[in-house]
């Protein structure tokens, strides 16, 4: 979230004043980053949040509030996503720079207990009339605020395909060594058929799974990954990934689930990437909209 996500929108976006005040202090470790965009009625339908931003003479004060922030409990810079006109719908979004610590109106709801990522603080947060200068405004006017998120969001949903890719390889290792070692019905199990075929299945899928990636991310370092396969990424390598990984469980029998292996937290932890970064029903919708309107 900091380094991958939050960065990249001041490198893209930010004045230069911007840029010389607060990414040293991010890359310090001064400032720690997030993203406000989801509220508790506006998840993926983001042209629809409530939060405002008025101008107030050389300020604006800033209402609402916003719901599974990562980073949330913890950040003191939050580019926060609010309308500053409510009635031009995604065209009157705009992103603005807060930084928190000693700011009158900003509160920290609760840090949300939730399924997997245990290591992440997920939070909500409240703008109670919260006044910033001006200068604030990420970009140089203000309604960009939605096509920056647009233009960003491949990155993090690619950035989700890696995890998804990374967790594919660390459950078959695990899984490999397991099965090498424990036996049942008088050999090891990696010596049943069912577990070669289960092991080679999961292993030629994670391969391509890989190959695919490391394409993606070559387009995306030349400038040239489009939003369309950014989606096929995000949406693809994660449902494989919850299926091999149940695979793999399977392979553990009953200590797949005790929190002593490491099945257990993969488990849980890779269930809300096909939900975070966009829904999978989105990235689909994304992607046959690109074909449509070619």
């Amino acid at each position: 979230m900091h380094n991958s996500i939050v960065i990249p929108y001041l490198i893209h976006y930010g004045s230069e004043d911007q840029k010389h005040d607060i990414l040293p202090r991010m890359i310090s470790g001064e400032l720690i980053g997030a993203i406000a965009m989801t509220e508790p009625g506006a998840g993926s339908d983001l042209q629809n949040i409530k939060t405002i931003a008025v101008k107030d003479g050389n300020h604006y004060r800033i209402r609402g509030s916003k719901t599974f922030i990562t980073n949330g409990a913890l950040a003191n810079l939050i580019i926060v996503a609010a309308k500053t006109d409510p009635d031009a719908g995604g065209r009157g979004i705009s992103l603005i720079l807060v930084e928190t610590d000693g700011l009158e109106g900003f509160r920290r709801g609760r840090n949300l207990d939730k399924l997997g990522m245990k290591s992440n603080d997920t939070s909500e947060l409240f703008f109670d009339d919260v006044r910033v200068p001006t200068s604030a405004l990420l970009g140089p006017e203000e309604g960009q605020g939605f096509v920056q998120m647009m233009q960003q969001l491949p990155q993090e949903r690619l950035l989700v395909g890696v995890y998804a890719v990374a967790r594919i390889e660390r459950a078959l290792r695990h899984t490999v060594d397991y099965v090498k070692e424990r036996a049942a019905f008088g050999q090891k199990i990696a010596e049943f058929q069912n577990t070669q075929f289960v092991l080679a299945e999961c292993a030629t899928e994670g391969t391509v799974a890989k190959t695919f990636l490391d394409a993606c991310i070559a387009e995306h370092l030349e400038g040239r990954l489009t939003t369309e396969k950014a989606s096929m990424a995000k949406y693809w390598l994660t449902d494989l990934q919850a299926r091999i990984i149940d695979r793999c469980l399977q392979l553990f029998g009953g200590y797949g689930v005790m929190a002593e292996y490491p099945m257990e937290r993969m488990y849980r932890d890779n269930r809300i990437e096909r939900i975070y970064a966009g829904t999978n029903e989105i990235m689909k919708l994304v992607i046959a909209r690109g074909l449509l309107r070619d």
